[in-house]
């Protein structure tokens, strides 16, 4: 069965063992396809890239409760009261 790669660069798993930080190099800031018997076991990605994801997760959730809270009224609120 064909396996579905969704990075453009790949490394085995001894390859990752041997040299961790070129492995994650060699990705160029994006994600690495680590093999394991020429199938994807998992993705490296570096720590900027993880960060953006997890920002673009935080955003999508954000806009999900925006547009439940569509329509709803508004509640006028004096923060002077509360200092």
């Amino acid at each position: 069965m064909p396996n579905i790669i969704l990075s453009q660069t790949t490394a085995s798993v001894s390859e990752l063992k041997s040299n961790p930080m070129a492995t994650v190099k060699a990705g160029e800031g994006l994600a690495v396809a680590i093999l394991n018997r020429n199938k994807p076991a998992f993705y490296c990605i570096p720590p900027e890239l993880y960060e953006r994801m997890l920002d673009a997760l935080d955003d999508q959730a954000l806009v999900a409760i925006v547009k439940e809270r569509e329509g709803q009224s508004l509640v006028d609120v004096d923060l002077d009261k509360y200092l």
